[in-house]
């Protein structure tokens, strides 16, 4: 077997190095959100409609990178909750809207300070330029090819 191209070999290191740090940070920064009955896609989807306003399902799909088929249990089980609603756009009938309730915003709300809390303390190991530098080799990453669809 031919010896293995360095740069190949140096992108798996990497690629295995960031999939394992986003696990381990994602499992302990959404722990929490178990104790209000949310899923990680739902506080992202109340997060974001609260953050943003309302917006169309496969907006929010692609906003908090979920497929749209997963996007509409997700909405569903937040609707039978009353955490948001689906409303006919006036301008287009065939285009539904997804609204954060105030009932959701509020929970928003509750959650959102012990989440950022909690994601402070995972990028605690980092200094506040490592964090900087690993913003933007992360959008760096995002940015430099096109999102398959």
């Amino acid at each position: 077997m031919p010896p293995a191209d360095p740069s190949h070999t140096r992108a798996v290191r990497a690629y295995i190095a960031l999939m394992r740090a986003a696990e381990a940070v994602t499992q302990r920064a959404h722990r929490h959100l178990a104790d209000h009955d949310l899923t990680p896609a739902q506080f992202g989807v109340l997060d974001a409609l609260s953050t943003l306003g309302a917006m169309r399902q496969h907006e929010l799909a692609e906003r908090v990178l979920r497929s749209p088929g997963n996007m509409t249990k997700v909405i569903d089980a937040l609707e039978a909750r009353g955490l948001v609603r689906r409303e006919r756009e006036n301008q287009d009938r065939r285009c539904i809207a997804v609204h954060a309730t105030a009932r959701g915003r509020s929970l928003v709300e509750a959650v959102l300070p012990r989440h950022a809390a909690g994601l402070a303390e995972e990028f605690s190991p980092l200094t506040a330029g490592e964090q900087k530098e690993f913003f933007r080799l992360c959008r760096a990453l995002e940015k430099s090819r096109p999102r398959a669809r």
